[in-house]
């Protein structure tokens, strides 16, 4: 029986365009299936130095340089200390990284997959059911351009978070901490003084620590990073945030010396560390934040989304040929990735020890067993 497709890729964006953009370069037939690319504005992100090698193995360093993102040269951190320290990227054997305008990278990602060869439809995956040796029977909800049944071999999970796809298999996702990010937009006054300084900004405070960056819209994304049991309801509101935002005496300073004004309500969303306790299964693999989820302040999250999702891709192409080392390789390395990222971001929060008696602290101090070297079940087809 013929499929539809090879594979279906549930999520459009980094990581499921990634995943995407690898199967159809491998001569696959791929659908991408993206809930809305016309959705919200995303809050911004920053892209690591790191990401430029694997940018250019996908052939897109060239296109993301002409979309007009803005470069980053380094970081500014009040950590440990209450002077701040710079990070210059301009010894990083990479070059810089850059702040994005996050529709306009994503849309640029979708667009290159449809280029390679894949079909893109929007819509939600509301339906994936598969019985032993058979394909996949897929449907989307009834928008324009929704999926009324097709058959595909492979599933690729990349639904964010909520692990749509993998917890409905059977996996299951594992919290490390409580980590949330209230977020909000600052836009500067109109005239001559404009900000720019590209650099990320991280400053470490009692309940929690901020961090902002320069959006190519001249706008700042500022974001701060607690607890969900040390939320307090007046955060919530713009006067809130603002008040707040006096614990960050830097991050303040830069906000007051521009002008910057609070744009809206702060949004909250879940910013802890997870991961499924396997990455695929029976015909499925999960990337991106549906595998892992990192803590903003590794500044993993966009370059894990990328590696993850055109690793998947590769693996699946693989596995269509009958070869699954390359799937179990896959789920090796991404439970490596993990442990290691655990281990570091450890390091990094026992370095602020000034506030070590308040919970938020304290809940990180450093542990006594070492983190396991791989949180997750090897993958067995």
């Amino acid at each position: 029986m013929r499929r539809d497709f090879d594979a279906a890729v549930a999520g459009g964006g980094p990581a499921g365009a990634a995943a995407a953009l690898a199967l159809a370069r491998a001569g696959r037939r791929v659908l991408l299936i993206e809930k809305s690319p016309e959705g919200p504005p995303r809050a911004g992100e920053a892209l690591p130095p790191a990401a430029r090698p694997l940018l250019r193995d996908l052939g897109l360093l060239d296109r993301l340089a002409a979309e007009g993102h803005l470069p980053c040269y380094g970081n500014l951190s009040v950590w440990g200390s209450d002077e701040p320290h710079t990070a210059d990227f301009l010894f990083n054997p990479y070059g810089h990284g850059w702040h994005l305008d996050r529709r306009r990278f994503d849309a640029m990602l979708r667009d290159a997959a449809r280029d390679a060869g894949a079909e893109l439809r929007v819509g939600r995956l509301i339906d994936a059911e598969r019985s032993t040796g058979g394909p996949w029977l897929i449907r989307t909800d009834r928008r324009p351009g929704g999926v009324p049944g097709l058959s595909c071999d492979w599933l690729v999970d990349t639904t964010g978070r909520r692990s749509a796809i993998a917890c409905r298999r059977g996996a299951v996702r594992r919290r490390d901490d409580a980590l949330v990010a209230l977020l909000a937009r600052f836009c500067p006054p109109a005239g001559p003084g404009r900000d720019r300084d590209s650099r990320t900004l991280i400053e470490a405070t009692p309940s929690g620590w901020w961090y902002t960056t320069l959006l190519p819209s001249g706008e700042r994304v500022v974001a701060f990073l607690t607890d969900a049991d040390l939320v307090d309801n007046s955060s919530r509101t713009s006067e809130g945030f603002r008040d707040r935002l006096y614990d960050a005496r830097h991050l303040h300073a830069l906000l007051a010396g521009h002008g910057y004004q609070i744009v809206g309500r702060p949004r909250g969303a879940d910013a802890g560390s997870s991961r499924l306790d396997r990455f695929a299964g029976d015909g499925w693999v999960a990337a991106g934040d549906a595998a892992i989820a990192f803590d903003p302040l590794s500044s993993q999250g966009l370059l894990g989304a990328l590696d993850t999702g055109t690793n998947a891709g590769r693996a699946i192409d693989r596995a269509l040929a009958g070869d699954i080392g390359p799937m179990v390789d896959f789920c090796r390395r991404v439970g490596e990735i993990y442990a290691a990222y655990r281990r570091e971001l450890a390091v990094y929060y026992a370095a602020e020890r000034r506030w070590a008696d308040r919970p938020f602290w304290s809940r990180r101090l450093p542990i006594e067993q070492p983190i396991p070297h791989d949180h997750a079940r090897p993958y067995t087809p």
